[in-house]
């Protein structure tokens, strides 16, 4: 017992040196790093949790017609159709009309001067928010502020505002690689309407209000640019390089709800400004203008209803089944019986560059910028048979050369 305490003693007193002790390694200084937070369990509770209480929806089903049998002629240099920018997809905007009317008015371009251009349709929409929103002001509200419009308004906004190259004003963000107008749309009517409400009516104001919104979207549009090797407005581009006249381009209608042979006001919602610069014919002559004026190398912006049962776009066409009505009976009291009772509307603009004749059958060509048209090859076109425009279109813009003979436009 003595010997073990003595030993025990003896470690006691013995030097520390002569146990040398291990360092301790330092410890590494933290850093602070970003990461992205990671939880998938509670991703897997948040689905499960969304699905239960998800309503419930079967999948909504059309009434089209069967088209399984039908052979669509598709071989677009029979249609020789004329000179035209490759399809563009108008994205998420409702604006057929202007890149309808746009295509045109590119390949009158051609048609006149040889000049191939692609030109910029965010130039022309920020011009109509901005003509919508005096209208909307000097109203007092009792004005549409909407996507829609109708293909004068692209000759009568470059009347007043000139256009521009499409590598000139682009109206994309960075990044973006198609137009998405619905935060847009959203608030501009947003805007306006708190105006309405506040009795607010200064134009200068809402028209500072409106281009702040434009220039947050689309971006701020140029009052110069350089076009081979020059320097150019938005309007001296328009007189000077394009030699373009907005004047030099009609609008036609067909409807029995307005006197024939004269100008009137296209009754529709999109029709904002009230146009009465509508020459209004029969069908007979509406369709000879549309099938001579293509045959004579002028394409059309053409306007109507897409919304039907014979609408296909994997037979990338547009006809009239015969249990709607057989092609025999389509005649003005058709087209205005339905445009009255609400099927017929116009819902959509589109670019008519071509024609032929197929088995004592017309057969039309389109441009179409609408997403459908993107689904199916031929990618942006779509065949229209003859029996479907003359139920379905209401209108169309040419160049008043290719109405001559059947129109006195004095």
């Amino acid at each position: 017992m003595k010997k073990i305490a003595c030993v025990l003693l003896a470690a006691a007193l013995w030097p520390a040196a002569a146990f040398p002790q291990q360092k301790t390694p330092e410890k590494p200084k933290e850093k602070g790093i970003f990461v992205e937070l990671k939880n998938p369990f509670w991703d897997e509770i948040q689905k499960s949790t969304d699905a239960f209480w998800a309503v419930k929806t079967p999948p909504r089903k059309s009434f089209v017609v069967d088209l399984s049998g039908f052979q669509t002629p598709l071989d677009l240099a029979a249609y020789k159709p004329v000179w035209h920018n490759p399809p563009v997809s108008q994205g998420n905007t409702n604006t057929c009309w202007n890149y309808s009317t746009t295509s045109m008015l590119e390949s009158e371009e051609y048609r006149l001067t040889g000049k191939k251009v692609r030109l910029s349709e965010a130039f022309t929409t920020y011009a109509e928010y901005l003509e919508r929103t005096k209208r909307f002001i000097r109203e007092r509200g009792n004005s549409v502020v909407s996507e829609g419009s109708e293909a004068d308004a692209v000759t009568r906004d470059w009347k007043i505002y000139g256009c521009v190259p499409y590598d000139a004003y682009p109206g994309l963000l960075p990044g973006q690689k198609f137009p998405d107008h619905s935060r847009l749309i959203a608030e501009v009517t947003g805007y306006l309407d708190h105006l309405k409400a506040s009795n607010a009516w200064d134009e200068d104001e809402a028209l500072r209000g409106v281009k702040a919104i434009l220039n947050h979207y689309l971006g701020v549009p140029p009052e110069h640019f350089m076009v081979e090797g020059r320097e150019y407005t938005p309007m001296t581009y328009l007189r000077d390089y394009l030699k373009l006249n907005p004047d030099d381009y009609v609008s036609v209608l067909s409807y029995e709800q307005k006197p024939f042979w004269q100008k009137v006001e296209y009754e529709v919602h999109d029709n904002w400004w009230h146009s009465a610069d509508y020459w209004n014919v029969p069908l007979d002559t509406f369709m000879k203008i549309l099938e001579n004026a293509v045959q004579h190398g002028y394409s059309v912006a053409l306007g109507g209803d897409v919304s039907e049962p014979g609408r296909s776009p994997e037979k990338k066409v547009f006809m009239i089944p015969d249990f709607d009505i057989p092609a025999s009976a389509i005649n003005d009291d058709a087209r205005q019986f339905r445009f009255s009772n609400g099927t017929t509307t116009d819902d959509h603009g589109i670019h008519l560059i071509g024609y032929q004749k197929l088995n004592g059958k017309g057969w039309f060509l389109i441009k179409d910028s609408g997403s459908s048209a993107f689904n199916y090859e031929p990618k942006g076109y779509y065949v229209f048979t003859e029996d479907y425009v003359k139920l379905k279109m209401m209108d169309f813009m040419v160049h008043k050369d290719a109405v001559k003979g059947f129109i006195d436009l004095k």
